[in-house]
């Protein structure tokens, strides 16, 4: 860890708790890229998830007084990120069915499929998930929340949390066999 880099964010923070614009803008240009990485994971357009950046930044400075200078301030970050993405989400899906009806098994296979594609490959996978299997597949998988803490957090049954992790790791197996086999086509073995 670069020590004087912990000691700026230090000395940037406090400005930001005493609410210097300087501060602030300082703080969202040295988080903004790593901000945004987090939300297009939870936010399929880039224009969405620069919103939800931006959202997340104004509660970062609303909220500078809450953080615990002891834990990284990444993870703070993240975390703030990631409950404006769901926000965002309920919001924008206020009348959201959860259908239960059907559940799947689906075993996870195939470990070295993952290692073999691009972060912007997988990326493109996930985007071509409905946005409530994406946010619950990211939710379980990426952020490691259990199913209870993920029907809580999107006020859903429990079981429909299983249901749309199901059914995103089928549909992400059906693109994973697209994705190999259009590259098997295009470069062979």
């Amino acid at each position: 860890m670069d020590y004087t880099r912990d000691k700026d964010l230090e000395e940037i923070i406090q400005g930001c708790l005493r609410k210097k614009e300087k501060s602030q803008e300082m703080l969202y240009k040295m988080f903004f890229g790593y901000a945004l990485k987090v939300a297009l994971v939870y936010n399929r357009d880039r224009e969405n998830a620069i919103e939800v950046v931006n959202d997340s930044f104004i509660k970062i400075f609303d909220k500078m007084k809450t953080y615990d200078s002891t834990l990284p301030f990444r993870s703070w970050l993240n975390r703030i990120v990631v409950n404006t993405s769901i926000d965002r989400f309920r919001r924008l899906n206020k009348g959201i069915i959860a259908d239960e009806t059907e559940t799947f098994l689906v075993p996870d296979e195939a470990p070295g499929a993952l290692s073999q594609m691009t972060a912007h490959e997988i990326m493109a996978l996930l985007n071509h998930l409905p946005d409530i299997h994406r946010l619950v597949f990211n939710l379980y998988e990426i952020e490691g929340y259990s199913h209870e803490e993920i029907s809580s957090m999107l006020k859903i049954p429990e079981s429909s949390s299983r249901v749309y992790l199901a059914r995103a790791k089928k549909r992400l197996r059906e693109l994973f066999e697209l994705f190999f086999s259009a590259a098997y086509e295009k470069f062979g073995n």
